[in-house]
């Protein structure tokens, strides 16, 4: 399974591509989108859309997995940021790919087990995770990657849930998250 991370943002969107069989993942790319900061903000968001779509065209991904508004320091950075997000998800449905949304908690948990986990602790995760040499650069691109990590975490959660009523899945979790005790 191929899956598309993005880390939304109006000055700097981060993307992360990994491939997975759902227990071990690979970086297929990464990196960030990064816009003139003196752009008006509608050529900005012209800019991530565009990028966006050909990244999703030559990385084919079956599903897109986007960084979910959470909170932000005032309600320009919220519209902003919003607006970031909203030219991403129509990116991903004009490629025909599925988009999930998870909240900044949930990525963090999902990679690093901790909700509040700092920025630098996703970033050498995403090492860990993915075997690299170095913690992927900028932040923006490991936030993304992790996004990918946690809709791959949240699948397998989905599979071994929807087999739950067979007796053989409760012997053979794969996970913690997919673990039911025997009644």
């Amino acid at each position: 399974m191929r899956i598309f991370g993005i880390d939304p943002g109006s000055e700097r969107t981060g993307y992360g591509c990994v491939e997975t069989d759902l227990s071990r993942h690979t970086i297929v790319t990464c990196g960030a989108i990064t816009t003139p900061a003196l752009a008006p903000f509608p050529d900005k968001l012209l800019e991530i859309h565009a990028r966006l779509a050909h990244l999703l065209d030559e990385c084919r991904p079956d599903a897109v997995a986007i960084e979910n508004l959470f909170y932000a320091v005032n309600v320009r950075s919220a519209l902003k940021l919003g607006h970031a997000r909203g030219v991403a998800m129509l990116a991903a449905v004009e490629a025909r790919v599925p988009v999930f949304e998870y909240t900044p908690a949930e990525i963090k948990r999902a990679v690093v087990g901790y909700g509040r986990a700092e920025k630098t602790q996703v970033q050498h995760m995403m090492k860990l995770l993915l075997g690299l040499r170095a913690v992927p650069t900028p932040h923006d691109a490991a936030d993304a990657l992790a996004v990918a990590i946690c809709h791959a975490h949240n699948a397998t959660g989905a599979r071994a849930a929807s087999h739950a009523d067979a007796p053989q899945a409760r012997r053979r979790a794969t996970s913690w998250r997919s673990y039911k005790p025997a009644p």
